[in-house]
């Protein structure tokens, strides 16, 4: 009896696993990306608290191109994919804005994810308790990341995760 227990819960590991990995590959449907003329709607607004209890809104942003990601401690692709803002953020400082939205953690979890990431000084990190900012924006996948122009219009919409060349060649579309 124990030994098919064991066998039914290995199962099941392995099947979301196999899941995760698959709804990972990109996949006709799973992605939107838009040219520069195109528009996929005004970006949800947002009003959120930072790592030390500060509202954070869109409108605290008017005017500045936006990179806004929806991300998770449990979300094994977020691991690379949130140095690797930091990185493109670097190369596009003080002309594009890189946001990280948690989806639904604690604040001790998020912030202890980020401090082993050693990102926690490099990127706007916001709590959403409620996950509402994922729901707005029709999430799906996990990491979830929307590329926003300056006058706030969403112009492109990736699900999934992304590595520095992909980040920054969506990034270099919204200036």
């Amino acid at each position: 009896m124990r030994k098919t227990s064991t066998f039914i819960i290995v199962a099941i590991v392995l099947a979301a696993l196999g899941f995760a990995v698959f709804r990972s590959q990109v996949q006709p449907g799973l992605e939107t990306s838009v040219s520069r003329s195109e528009n996929l709607g005004k970006a949800p607004d947002f009003s959120l608290s930072d790592y030390g209890g500060k509202k954070v809104s869109l409108s605290d942003f008017v005017g500045k191109p936006l990179v806004i990601n929806s991300w998770a401690a449990w979300c094994p692709f977020c691991r690379e994919e949130l140095p690797d803002f930091v990185t493109v953020q670097k190369e596009f400082e003080g002309k594009v804005v890189f946001i990280a939205i948690d989806r639904g953690e604690s604040l001790s979890v998020a912030k202890k994810y980020t401090d082993e990431l050693g990102v926690t000084a490099s990127l706007i990190l916001l709590l959403d308790p409620d996950d509402s900012f994922y729901g707005s924006v029709g999430g799906f996948s996990m990491p979830e990341t929307i590329f926003v122009d300056k006058e706030g219009v969403i112009r492109d919409h990736k699900r999934g995760p992304m590595a520095v060349p992909e980040i920054r060649e969506r990034t270099q579309k919204i200036l």
